[in-house]
């Protein structure tokens, strides 16, 4: 491994100061003259029609500026990627929580009055909460104008309220099922999970002095914001500039416009800004959750355990919209990974997505590889139970080899599974004696890299500080440290005296943003690139200015240095003779697929209470084939912060629908895992120069959370032989299992 002064040495966050003081400006914080406030009235039935809405009582309420109501903006769709979403219901509701009306008043007080003035007269509907219901013979049609919404990938052959179905797999299934001598089936089943961040959705509108929107929010893609605005709202693009917000978390759920259509609208009407700031009622009632999935397996195997052939047919439940999916089959391409890292010659992956009354779901951390994760790694467990085999020895032996082409039809990669498992083993002690009612589960899985556009500028600065300009907008994993290192390396002056601005969407060039573990590999060339030029046009500078030979002239830290007489002098003094600034920039365009992907292995260790059903997570490892490592200390909170959400995921979270309303919609009754309910985590680190980009690196924040619902299911199942199939796996579920075998005898 080479040695660097920079890369993989521990570094704070840059942004670290202005977070933990205050100083960072969030969305929220962004307060201009004349603003008012949005709040919204939202649906309480799950389907209904609109039969008639009085804003009057509102209108009069001193304090509000203005009322909107479906009517007022018909016709207006939003999305990331298919424009499904109304800014306001209008004639019809298709979920509860959705928007009917909205209030901009002078205070949030006196519009959340406001809008507990709104009358609506509601005809309930029947609703179809479950996407098997949705998709039955006489299920009442969500969309029947879906073929005419923009974004839609290809037209499904209806009336029906499946929109979107992808396949994925190779070779022949039937013969790879004729070749089998047992086929063993399971359907496994996952729950809606929230993304859980401490800053909800906000937003600030404002239509300035010369008709320009400007948009404050916490959003991780500004520039594929701004182009969803043009597309909803009918504006020339360079009529909406997107400012730069901190954003306080995403994993995954902070790309859509949510409320800024609304407040454009207002804003637009009343001539003033307009903020909106969700509460967490309304995130978890309304906002774009993690879809709950049905996941039917079927796989053939030899006796001896070789994998033969593997279908998978996937149901997402949509919820009511579809608009919160920003890739352009508008899917879960984490569904691909439904066959695992395993050599299997015949399969075929199939993913439906359907419309239901339900709260719309959107991408979490792990879109659809999550689910997949959960049933193929389950399914893998009882199909070693089947045929009597040790769950590990079956995953070695049909295991994918570095550069062999996936079950999925994906071209091979280069990735290090057999050593990421051996490492996994080790640091768990998975082979470890263990008292009764402990139990021990693998997982595995595989993340290839993210794909995307992104740019960056690096200046010289006469008082001896560089600055690095990025399209990036940092949500909280660390980027910014991580392409000040970058930068660092590549200049050799020392990562202190780096500092980090976005651009807001009119000032920099086209970004993809953030997700996807694309930042390392596609904005972290943008940065280095853009210092290597900057560091050639300060040694031409130097060249200029001293008369030194151009190829006898080296950046060295606070210097340019002679290389033959060892003369030197400050950059910094360089640079403030120099007549215009000392920059570079680049862009790094990576749009065709990495050949480099990460493996990965987790280990549960449960204990499980025979008579109450309650599972006790003793430790966690957590195996990961990484590249090189940046910062460590970054790259250890990515694994940990992934680890603790997937332990939620496993054991406890789960947003629950009665009727079709959300019940536990709050911090309080939304249980995810605090400090008390972590287990001893342990990490196992599978380091190479095998990754992308100048520093050879990986992505690690995306997939750190798959694998921990498998593996956690199959320690319970080790320690006391019932098989949790629906995620997460809480005691409940555990009991009603054991007292049924019980039962049965």
């Amino acid at each position: 491994m080479q040695a660097y002064h920079v890369i993989g040495k521990a570094a704070p966050r840059v942004d670290g100061v202005a977070k933990t003081t205050g100083t960072a400006r969030y969305a929220a914080d962004t307060d201009l003259p004349g603003m008012l406030w949005m709040k919204a009235l939202r649906s309480p039935y799950p389907h209904a029609r609109i039969v008639r809405i009085d804003t009057s009582r509102a209108q009069r309420l001193p304090g509000v500026h203005a009322v909107l109501a479906g009517a007022d903006v018909v016709g207006v769709l939003y999305g990331r990627r298919l424009r499904d979403v109304p800014a306001l219901a209008h004639e019809r509701v298709r979920f509860a929580g959705e928007r009917v009306a909205a209030v901009a008043a002078s205070d949030a007080e006196t519009a959340q009055r406001a809008v507990d003035l709104i009358e609506v007269v509601y005809e309930e509907l029947p609703a179809v909460l479950e996407p098997e219901d949705a998709l039955a013979d006489g299920a009442p049609l969500l969309h029947p104008d879906v073929q005419a919404y923009h974004g839609l990938p290809t037209p499904l052959p209806g009336p029906t309220n499946a929109f979107v179905s992808d396949v994925w797999g190779r070779g022949d299934p039937e013969r790879g099922f004729a070749d089998a001598d047992l086929v063993v089936e399971g359907v496994y089943t996952t729950q809606r999970a929230h993304q859980a961040y401490l800053e909800p959705h906000s937003c600030v509108v404002w239509i300035d002095n010369d008709g320009r929107l400007q948009v404050w929010a916490p959003n991780k893609a500004p520039h594929r914001l701004k182009l969803n605005l043009v597309d909803a709202l009918g504006l020339d693009p360079e009529r909406i500039v997107v400012r730069h917000s901190t954003i306080g978390g995403d994993f995954g759920g902070k790309g859509s416009p949510m409320d800024i259509p609304v407040c454009y609208f207002l804003a637009r009407k009343t001539g003033r800004p307009v903020k909106s700031v969700m509460t967490f009622v309304e995130e978890f009632s309304a906002a774009n959750p993690r879809h709950p999935s049905v996941v039917r397996m079927r796989t053939g195997v030899k006796r001896d355990g070789t994998l033969t052939a593997h279908e998978a047919q996937f149901l997402f439940n949509s919820g009511a919209y579809g608009g919160f999916k920003p890739v352009p089959g508008v899917n879960l391409p984490g569904a691909s990974h439904a066959a695992g890292p395993y050599r299997i010659p015949h399969t075929r992956i199939e993913a439906v997505h359907a419309y239901t009354n339900t709260i719309p779901g959107g991408f979490f951390r792990g879109p659809g590889a999550v689910q997949a994760n959960f049933a193929i790694e389950s399914h893998m467990d009882v199909i070693a139970q089947r045929l009597g085999l040790d769950p590990l020895e079956l995953r070695q032996k049909n295991l994918v080899r570095s550069g062999e082409e996936l079950a999925s039809g994906m071209p091979g990669l280069m990735m290090r599974p057999e050593e990421t498992v051996d490492a996994a083993i080790r640091a768990s002690g998975y082979h470890d004696p263990r008292p009764p009612y402990v139990g021990r589960g693998i997982s595995l899985s595989y993340k290839d890299q993210g794909e995307g556009v992104s740019s960056a500028a690096v200046t010289f600065r006469p008082d001896g500080t560089v600055l690095l300009h990025t399209s990036v907008f940092e949500q909280g994993t660390g980027s910014y440290t991580a392409l000040v290192q970058i930068v660092g390396e590549a200049l050799g002056v020392a990562p202190e005296r780096i500092e980090v601005q976005a651009w807001d969407s009119d000032d920099g060039p086209f970004d993809t943003g953030v997700g996807a573990s694309r930042v390392t590999r596609v904005a972290g060339p943008a940065a280095y690139e853009a210092a290597i030029s900057a560091r050639a046009a300060l040694l031409q500078l130097a060249t200029r200015l001293l008369g030194w030979p151009a190829d006898r002239i080296a950046l060295s830290g606070d210097a340019v240095r002679r290389t033959d007489t060892g003369e030197s002098a400050s950059w910094a003094a360089l640079v403030a003779q120099a007549d215009t600034p000392v920059t570079g920039s680049a862009t790094n365009n990576e749009h065709e697929p990495s050949p480099v992907a990460s493996a990965m292995a987790q280990v549960a260790e449960v204990r499980v209470d025979p008579e109450t059903g309650r599972v006790e997570l003793l430790k966690l490892t957590s195996a990961h084939d990484v590249g090189v490592i940046i910062n460590p200390i970054g790259h250890q909170g990515q694994i940990n912060g992934g680890v603790v959400q997937g332990i939620g995921h496993a054991l406890t979270e789960e947003l629950m629908l009665q009727d079709g309303r959300v019940v536990n919609p709050t911090l309080a009754d939304y249980k995810l895992p605090s400090i008390a309910d972590l287990p001893e985590l342990r990490t196992a680190l599978v380091e190479s120069e095998e990754g992308v980009g100048p520093y050879r690196t990986k992505g690690i924040g995306e997939y750190a959370i798959e694998g921990i619902s498998a593996a956690v299911a199959n320690a319970v199942a080790d320690a006391v032989g019932v098989r949790i199939a629906d995620a997460p796996v809480t005691a409940e579920k555990v009991y009603r299992a054991l007292r049924e075998r019980e039962r049965q005898g």
